[in-house]
């Protein structure tokens, strides 16, 4: 595939195309659009560092997230880089936000800087993509989305576990009603936590869930909770999904006047530095980032001398503190209205 025709196909220039995949000059954005289009329907991978490579192998990584606000995988990029500085390589990032053809164009960019190797730290990942990044031929690395095979790594979390944590932990203080507070519920990595939330559920007849769902950032924890909340249901714990979900619906808590966890238990999930210097500080569940990014970097850098197969699953572990406790009584819960 040549950039004359998607250039053709997008009704521009050789020279807009690669205006639009350098980054540089100024495109319109229906034009960028356009391209961007022309791109992914003609599966496109341009060479954007063939004159750089020419006399020699790559020296460059590529890694892809799903929402660079997010602590959780700002602090994986943080680990990828410095291990990879420390060996020579450069890092280039993409971020989605949870955007499937955006993860399309990323993946293609990526490949066409002729990467050494390529990480997909992301939920929307889907099986035809898979393929089509395996069919490349260079070391990869999937989290929490794919199989060991030939060139790839997984790394998986074991979110059933940690839930199940979580709910038992919960279930210990008294709670019976536990809202879970979730994003991007169609995505099928974090469908499975809302899944791993009602199943340990089930263990407990007596214990009931609901859920909501809103943007993976402050302000979408404060309106799931506020959701939850408003309902007749009546939550006396919010699980959340991850801690900066968790710190929004703290400020929720707060502005109605709800004390944490008197009033209203929380819970997050990673454990990132907004967990532990928040107020009150989250229970939490720790997920080693900095691991993370260390087994990525290796596992690239690594299977450029040939392939292999490799699977790391993560155990998660239940931190305690300040933002659990004892559920409220009936005679609490109606004053403060929970």
């Amino acid at each position: 595939m040549t950039l004359e025709k998607v250039a053709r196909r997008a009704g521009v220039s050789t020279a807009t195309v690669s205006r639009v995949l350098n980054g540089s000059g100024a495109v319109k954005t229906t034009t960028r659009a356009r391209v961007l289009r022309a791109v992914q329907a003609l599966k496109y991978s341009p060479n954007l560092h063939a004159r750089s490579l020419a006399g020699g192998r790559s020296r460059s990584l590529g890694v892809i997230v799903s929402n660079i606000e997010n602590p959780f995988f700002l602090d994986v990029y943080k680990s990828v880089e410095e291990a990879a500085h420390a060996a020579g390589y450069e890092v280039f990032m993409a971020n989605t936000d949870y955007r499937a053809d955006r993860l399309v164009t990323s993946v293609r960019l990526m490949i066409g800087r002729r990467v050494a190797g390529l990480a997909a730290i992301v939920s929307e990942m889907d099986r035809e993509l898979i393929r089509e990044i395996e069919g490349h031929r260079i070391p990869v690395v999937f989290y929490d989305v794919g199989t060991p095979g030939r060139n790839i790594t997984n790394i998986r979390v074991d979110y059933r576990q940690g839930m199940e944590k979580v709910v038992s932990h919960l279930y210990s203080l008294g709670h019976r009603r536990l809202g879970f507070l979730g994003h991007h519920p169609t995505l099928g990595p974090l469908n499975e936590r809302v899944k791993a939330v009602r199943d340990a559920a089930t263990r407990f007849t007596d214990l009931r869930v609901e859920a909501a769902a809103d943007a993976d950032s402050l302000e979408g924890g404060r309106k799931g909770a506020r959701a939850l909340l408003d309902s007749r249901f009546r939550p006396t714990a919010l699980v959340c999904v991850n801690d900066l979900m968790a710190v929004g619906a703290l400020r929720e808590l707060r502005a109605r006047g709800l004390r944490v966890p008197e009033d209203v238990s929380v819970t997050g999930f990673d454990n990132t530095t907004l967990a532990q210097f928040c107020h009150p500080a989250l229970t939490t569940v720790h997920i080693p980032r900095d691991r993370i990014g260390e087994t990525i970097c290796a596992s690239l850098i690594h299977r450029e001398k040939g392939p292999s197969r490799h699977e790391l699953v993560i155990e998660p572990e239940l931190l305690l503190r300040e933002s659990t406790g004892p559920a409220p009584t009936s005679r609490e819960g109606a004053a403060h209205g929970v």
